[in-house]
């Protein structure tokens, strides 16, 4: 009898810089039987996000790095092909943390069922996942926007930033300016999702373009690339404002260590709120977003797009292009 397998993506070596296509290895290997309480299961989607690179480096973290030589993890959902224990049964659907592989062998505590009659598998690694749950939070929780906010969203064509816009809008923000990389994705925010105004970074100034989309300035800034965006909010922001810091895209292939925003000083007289976090911390607040995000969805006035990659071989493709901004909305890689 012939034993399967299962092909999954390994860490060749770790980047310097931006990585390419040599530090990740195709390896094919044997599909594992289960052990008591685990479960096999057959990945159908999985997910690459911006974190994944700072965990290709060897340095302390909020989350280990990934290990030289072993397969790399992440978001994913799948069916359940083989069960040893109570909680999972052959069929269920499930979301879990072991993605990059066609089959992962998991303990059943670390998988959750997900019903894919109400939403598609990839729905549960976006906007019904810790993606949309990033943007809840992020945007309502850490920044704790007001329908009299002016929002100010980096990245907003990427995954988090899309939806981060979009709930902006359904709660009432007057005005949401957005920031993307490519005329293309300017008129995608303003002309599909329903930015207030959006503008390319590549065009020119940040600093200059945010103070023409907001005059008046803007009350709250949700960060998904640092650097210059960084800086520019932090000029833009009305006393009080609030930043939720996300994450640094712009920052993550840098080789030294770029200054930090040169005007934090304004955070002082201005009286600014600029705060970092991770979602994990709020799974808490799962239920509250899936019951509100649902309910938009449901009734159509939350869009939500996605750029999907076929095949595990191109996964490290996927997760590339991903860093070039090469995605509207969430990039997937569909493995089955």
């Amino acid at each position: 009898m012939t034993t399967p397998t299962s092909r999954e993506i390994h860490l060749a070596a770790r980047p310097t810089g931006w990585p390419t296509s040599d530090n990740f290895r195709l390896v094919e290997v044997p599909v594992p039987q289960p052990g008591p309480g685990q479960a096999v299961v057959r990945n159908l989607v999985m997910s690459v996000d911006p974190y994944m690179r700072g965990r290709m480096n060897d340095v302390k973290s909020y989350v280990p790095p990934f290990r030289l030589g072993e397969a790399l993890d992440g978001g994913a959902v799948g069916e359940v092909v083989a069960s040893a224990s109570p909680d999972l049964a052959v069929g269920d659907m499930v979301v879990h943390g072991l993605g990059w592989r066609e089959y992962a062998l998991l303990d059943a505590a670390k998988a959750r069922k997900v019903d894919t009659a109400v939403a598609p598998p990839s729905a549960y690694l976006g906007a019904l996942g810790t993606v949309g749950l990033t943007a809840y939070v992020g945007l309502l929780d850490i920044a704790a926007m007001k329908p009299s906010d002016t929002v100010f969203v980096s990245g907003a064509a990427g995954a988090v930033g899309s939806i981060v816009g979009q709930i902006a809008k359904l709660r009432g923000s007057p005005r949401v300016i957005g920031s993307a990389g490519s005329a293309a994705k300017v008129e995608y925010l303003t002309g599909t999702l329903g930015f207030d105004a959006a503008f390319n970074y590549r065009d020119g100034s940040v600093y200059e373009q945010l103070k023409a989309a907001a005059p008046d300035g803007v009350d709250v800034y949700f960060d998904n690339v640092g650097g210059d965006h960084l800086e520019a909010a932090i000029s833009s922001l009305n006393p009080f404002g609030r930043a939720a810091l996300c994450g640094a895209i712009s920052q993550y292939n840098l080789e030294e260590a770029s200054p930090g925003p040169r005007n934090l000083w304004l955070a002082i007289g201005n009286r600014l709120t600029l705060r970092g976090f991770i979602v994990s911390d709020h799974a808490n607040r799962m239920p509250d977003f899936l019951a509100e995000a649902g309910a938009w969805l449901r009734e159509g006035r939350l869009r939500v797009d996605e750029t999907l990659v076929e095949g595990i071989e191109n996964a490290p493709e996927a997760f590339l292009g991903m860093l070039r901004g090469a995605n509207l909305g969430k990039m997937l890689v569909r493995l089955s």
